[in-house]
């Protein structure tokens, strides 16, 4: 009788507990490697974004030993766990046809976060709609416009996105002189100026140059002044110097054109 016990014992109750004891351990152990990798760099990936990663995977992993675990456990007290995995299989045919679109936008939220399509503060443009990235889930993805409004987007419907973060911007500004100005001497000015601005711009990614004569307009000689920036604030950059080139332009006396209307006023 008492080896009935003992073998009862050990088939209900010790064999459970070792899976259980088994599967939290190796959890435990996978989340070490899962918390080791966090803390590694990897390049062009915020920290938000890895570990939005993580722990998608993290809990990945924790329900397929759940689900291993009840198997093992199930078939332990003589429970046949084929015809439970053939149920299993014919729920989740049912389950994937009613949920497609829903798989559809994981399947296209992991692609966008392991191939690094965009990442949270990127800027993109989607369907003509260009904003900040606020939010990237597993479903949906956040955009917010410059003037409030913000988009949510199905996951699975992001196939064409243009990204303007992933590389730097340029800020490029025409300025016109007149016709009768010295152009030497505009060129030395805009050559100074490009240098003095050089230290005062935190926003520049690379040196502002000064590419010459652009174009010969009605009004006036164009000049091109190119500025590589980070993304995003080539606009900021082209409004401090457009304001540089005024006052430098004012102080040496440099007449910037301006379409005029002269009329003539004869009396009979």
């Amino acid at each position: 009788m008492e080896t009935f016990k003992e073998v009862v014992l050990i088939k209900e109750v010790i064999e459970p507990s070792l899976i259980i004891i088994c599967s939290v351990l190796i959890y435990i152990l996978i989340g070490k490697i899962i918390k080791r990798f966090s803390k590694a760099p990897v390049k062009r990936m915020d920290q938000k974004k890895r570990q939005t990663i993580l722990t998608v995977l993290k809990s990945v992993i924790k329900y397929i030993i759940l689900s291993i675990d009840i198997l093992l456990i199930l078939n332990v007290y003589g429970i046949d766990t084929k015809a439970i995995l053939a149920s299993f299989g014919v729920i989740g045919a049912v389950l994937g046809l009613a949920m497609q679109d829903l798989l559809k936008d994981i399947i296209a939220g992991i692609s966008i976060l392991f191939e690094d399509q965009f990442r949270v503060g990127d800027w993109i443009e989607v369907g003509g709609f260009k904003g900040e990235v606020i939010s990237l889930g597993l479903k949906t993805t956040k955009i917010k416009a410059y003037t409030g409004e913000t988009k949510i987007v199905s996951n699975r419907t992001l196939t064409e996105v243009t990204n303007f973060n992933m590389h730097n911007s340029m800020a490029i500004i025409d300025v016109q002189v007149a016709y009768e100005s010295d152009l030497q001497k505009v060129e030395k000015i805009l050559s100074m100026l490009c240098v003095e601005q050089q230290d005062k711009i935190p926003m520049l990614k690379g040196e502002i140059e000064l590419l010459g004569v652009q174009s010969l307009g009605e009004n006036g000689i164009v000049y091109r002044i190119v500025a590589p920036c980070k993304s995003m604030e080539q606009y900021g950059v082209e409004r401090i110097l457009r304001k540089a080139i005024k006052q430098a332009f004012d102080k040496n006396h440099i007449i910037i054109p301006y379409p005029q209307v002269v009329i003539h006023n004869e009396r009979i």
